[in-house]
């Protein structure tokens, strides 16, 4: 895969995830719960593809450093603005599952019935009003 074909394969891939990051958001507001099992398999999977697919530019960056210890012409087909691009929209994807983040750890904790508090006996409740022993 030429570096131009890798950069725009993770563009690809950020643009997913970040779909995904917003229909979780809008799935967390609509209905103050934590997602179901499909949209959290669909996550898991689209985060190992970003792996790989920053495993890959990794391999890449590192050819790169290559060519240029070289004095080789080492933007060979890599657009500076497509990788901004994309850092712009891994930015995007992380401020929007920061929202995520605090807005599961919300539902999560406001999830069930609470617990009654410790029943006191009837003799304590008597003492404090002043009518027993």
């Amino acid at each position: 895969m030429t570096p131009a074909e890798t950069l725009q394969h993770h563009q690809q891939l950020c643009d997913e995830l970040y779909q995904l990051a917003v229909e979780e958001n809008r799935f967390l507001k609509q209905n103050q719960r934590v997602p179901d099992a499909p949209l959290l398999e669909r996550k898991r999977q689209l985060l190992e593809r970003m792996e790989q697919s920053l495993s890959a530019l990794r391999t890449l960056n590192i050819s790169l450093a290559e060519d240029r210890s070289r004095n080789q012409d080492a933007a060979s087909g890599l657009d500076r603005s497509a990788v901004e691009k994309a850092r712009a929209k891994v930015m995007q994807i992380l401020h929007i599952d920061r929202e995520n983040e605090q807005l599961l750890f919300r539902y999560s904790l406001s999830t069930g019935a609470k617990p009654p508090g410790a029943q006191p006996p009837p003799s304590q409740i008597q003492r404090l009003y002043g009518r027993g022993p």
